[in-house]
């Protein structure tokens, strides 16, 4: 049997778990990633009307863009990637909502969700009191979300 020093011994266990960190053996982050934001674009509302719709933002995992009616800000609309977040995914379990044939539910008072596939919240809220539920059910329902539930 060979020994080392106690030096030379932390030294080669150090060396070796570094190798394992660098190589990607070290238990690194192998699971789903969120999609790009700007994958979403394509399943929002198109402008219809008076309605406008502005793209705000776009990052890893969401897209969000303003629902105008006449310049006016009416709402806030917003596809979000959980796959990494299946703790906001809780409020779907229970929900006896339903809005084109996906669960739905509240977000507050002013908010109205869809979940897509097990993975995709889509959201319409208001900013003011211009929409109510109804309004933003229908507008949930102007997304294309047979088309997102299609994205992997």
């Amino acid at each position: 049997m060979v020994r080392f020093g106690k030096f030379y011994g932390n030294f080669i266990v150090f060396f070796l778990a570094g190798l394992l960190v660098l190589s990607g053996c070290g238990g690194g982050d192998k699971g789903p990633k969120p999609l790009a934001g700007g994958d979403f674009n394509k399943f929002f509302p198109k402008e219809e009307g008076s309605f406008k719709v502005v793209f705000t933002q776009e990052k890893k995992g969401m897209a969000q863009a303003k629902l105008k009616k006449d310049g006016k800000d009416v709402a806030i609309l917003t596809i979000a990637d959980l796959i990494s977040n299946s703790g906001a995914m809780g409020k779907f379990k229970n929900s006896s909502m339903k809005i084109a044939g996906y669960p739905g539910a509240t977000s507050g008072s002013k908010g109205t969700v869809v979940l897509v596939a097990n993975r995709f919240q889509v959201q319409v809220r208001s900013t003011g009191n211009d929409l109510g539920e109804s309004d933003r059910k229908a507008w949930l329902g102007k997304f294309n979300l047979k088309g997102l539930s299609k994205l992997k």
